[in-house]
């Protein structure tokens, strides 16, 4: 699940697969829309970077907030994420940036897309997903720790944890790809 959610790649027949969550009538509007946003963050923010991968996104802007610049303070966080909503947009903050987009997606709605569109007949419920575990790191996987019954954070999650309404139910001893690969491990050596 690609920027948020706007797209899904999957693997199809051996072949991979992309699928567009927003329609593509609104991909103009939306393309205008980040353009003024970013005038208006870089006129707040003179400072503020792009992520080093913002060129090829199609669908959000990714301000740069530790992963290649010296990390930003809580209030200046805040202060972004407040900006990019009284502009319209929806931002969420995830392990190294603040994503800005508009349109009606997240990680989860991108998930149930998926399901409805691309396995037919297997619209899930919720009492269907019990082999299912979700992993994520940020803030921005808050729907889906609230939607799956087995979710899972990696240790990096913790400093978020005050500000996330829905948590996961287990977090990892390790950080990022480490706890990733921590619950890899352990799901092995169950089966």
């Amino acid at each position: 699940i690609g920027e948020n959610g706007a797209f899904i790649f999957y693997m199809k027949d051996g072949k991979r697969c992309r699928l567009n969550t927003l329609p593509d009538n609104l991909k103009n509007e939306n393309l205008l829309n980040l353009s003024q946003l970013a005038e208006k963050i870089k006129e707040e923010f003179p400072s503020a970077s792009w992520a080093s991968d913002q060129m090829y996104r199609e669908f959000d802007l990714a301000i740069d907030i530790c992963e290649d610049v010296a990390a930003w303070d809580d209030k200046e966080v805040e202060k972004l994420l407040s900006l990019c909503k009284l502009e319209g947009a929806h931002a969420k903050l995830s392990s190294v940036h603040v994503n800005a987009w508009y349109g009606d997606y997240d990680k989860m709605g991108a998930f149930k897309f998926w399901c409805d569109n691309q396995m037919p007949g297997s619209r899930f419920e919720i009492n269907s997903l019990d082999e299912w575990i979700y992993i994520g790191d940020s803030p921005n996987d808050e729907p889906a720790f609230d939607f799956f019954k087995k979710s899972v954070g990696v240790k990096n999650i913790e400093k978020y944890l005050p500000s996330l309404k829905k948590r996961p139910t287990y977090i990892t001893e390790h950080e990022s790809g480490e706890g990733f690969f921590e619950l890899a491990q352990r799901l092995i050596h169950l089966s």
